[in-house]
């Protein structure tokens, strides 16, 4: 479970921003901030952070100030920008000092669900330790350009794709859309379109398995376990 610190000067948007993060499959809100010292203090007493969504504009410092202090009292934390400062000097101060990713307010569920699943496979991938070659860094130093899921062609449901997106993100391994349609409700046919269009979105990759009469079936996986 990756642990996230949530850090907004607004009680109301950090709570909405909290119950997004814990929407995410893998993720978990270890605590709330509202303030710059606020922040810092959780990030000594609460056990473990792993990720903070840093707001900017806080009551008493920058969330670029806690970033500092942050690592001068030597927390590794990883930071994802969470904000409504959209000026191009901030966003260059924010890479600078190391943060993973720059979201501006305001943004929908999806924008931040895209950068947390992006962040969690970044971590998947570093986790695994070892040497990399060239292809494999610049996999890693492209991890976290997600953007949100596109706009859904017409005539498709949000709450059936989020059905089969949510399916397919939960299974062990492969699913075909006879599986997939079982596990939503969906009819075989309409699962097997909305798994083509996260195939063609790069949100899923399909793999074919063979059966004893030759002919393949198709089967999907998430992207990110592919």
């Amino acid at each position: 479970m990756i642990e996230v610190l949530v850090v907004d000067d607004d009680t109301r948007v950090a709570r909405v921003n909290a119950a997004y993060v814990e929407k995410v499959q893998g993720f978990h809100v270890a605590g709330e901030a509202h303030s710059a010292a606020e922040a810092l203090r959780q990030l000594e007493v609460l056990p473990h952070v792993d990720l903070v969504l840093m707001d900017h504009y806080l009551p008493d410092e920058t969330g670029l100030a806690v970033v500092q202090e942050m690592r001068s009292r030597g927390h590794q934390t990883d930071v994802i920008m969470v904000t409504a400062a959209r000026d191009i000097s901030t966003v260059q101060a924010a890479m600078r000092q190391g943060a993973l990713q720059y979201l501006v307010k305001p943004f929908a569920f999806a924008g931040l669900r895209a950068k947390l699943e992006a962040y969690a496979e970044l971590r998947r991938t570093l986790d695994g330790g070892g040497e990399a070659e060239q292809a494999e860094v610049d996999r890693i130093f492209g991890a976290l350009s997600a953007t949100s899921e596109p706009d859904l062609p017409k005539g498709h449901s949000p709450t059936t794709a989020e059905l089969v997106r949510q399916s397919l993100m939960n299974a062990e391994g492969p699913l075909s859309a006879q599986e997939i349609a079982e596990r939503t409700g969906v009819s075989r046919q309409t699962a097997q379109r909305y798994l083509k269009l996260l195939e063609r979105t790069g949100r899923a990759t399909l793999t074919l398995k063979y059966g004893d009469a030759g002919r393949p079936e198709h089967r999907y996986v998430w992207a990110t376990r592919a």
